[in-house]
């Protein structure tokens, strides 16, 4: 959580990076930190709290801290790198965190005043690991533009709702079928009236597929690509 990730220098001296480094949401009832959309959020539905890019990184690098007071100083250096920017406009800008925050007066729930010094997040925090990314592990290429085969049937057909929408008169309206199980994906002909050709040869019964294989559907060459499907050979089921 204390790893500060690289930041993007935004105008002369200013710092408009990230500083959750890996983090990417983090919760202090009833708000939410989302630093992939570097937002303040409220409630149970998320909704967006007004803050400005400065007051929400201000936030950042007290989260990050906590529960460490951080010295007025420091707090400079990190929002201000290299540029004189007087306490009045730090005390302003942790003025407008809290009122975003709903603190009133000497309430002091989550930004609390260390006298001489600073200022110290005192909040609950909960953080959210970054969700895992699901690998996409086949996907076909065709004209330039690739579309992913995920778990399940797939039609390949000149009907506009179909997974691998292929528009000419010399495809049928539901012309083939891939299907993925597992690490098996398997190529059928669904009764096209120009068939459908894998390797160079028509499909006549399901056939497995493998990383790089060809197939002719009308006017279309597609190429199926994937992670788990070992290379080319000739396989009938």
């Amino acid at each position: 959580m204390r790893v500060r990730s690289p930041g993007v220098v935004g105008t002369v001296g200013e710092f408009s990076g990230d500083f959750l480094g890996p983090l990417k949401r983090l919760s202090f009832d009833p708000f939410t930190l989302d630093a992939e959309t570097r937002q303040l959020l409220h409630g149970p539905d998320d909704q967006p709290v007004h803050l400005s890019p400065k007051a929400y990184d201000l936030l950042c690098v007290l989260v990050e801290t906590r529960p460490r007071a951080i010295a007025k100083s420091e707090l400079h250096e990190r929002l201000w790198p290299s540029t004189f920017v007087s306490d009045a406009t730090l005390a302003s800008l942790v003025a407008e965190l809290r009122e975003a925050l709903g603190e009133k007066g000497h309430t002091a729930r989550f930004i609390r005043t260390v006298h001489g010094f600073g200022y110290a997040f005192s909040g609950l925090a909960r953080e959210h690991a970054a969700p895992e990314v699901k690998r996409v592990a086949n996907w076909i290429v065709y004209n330039g533009r690739e579309t992913s085969l995920d778990e399940g049937e797939h039609l390949l057909g000149r009907d506009a709702e179909s997974a691998v929408p292929l528009s000419s008169s010399t495809v049928s309206r539901h012309h083939a079928r891939i299907t993925v199980n597992g690490q098996i994906a398997i190529l059928e002909d669904l009764g096209s009236k120009n068939g459908t050709y894998l390797r160079g040869q028509v499909v006549t019964a399901p056939m497995r597929l493998a990383d790089g294989d060809q197939i002719r559907i009308g006017a279309f060459e597609l190429t199926f690509r994937s992670l788990e499907a070992p290379g080319s050979t000739a396989t009938q089921l």
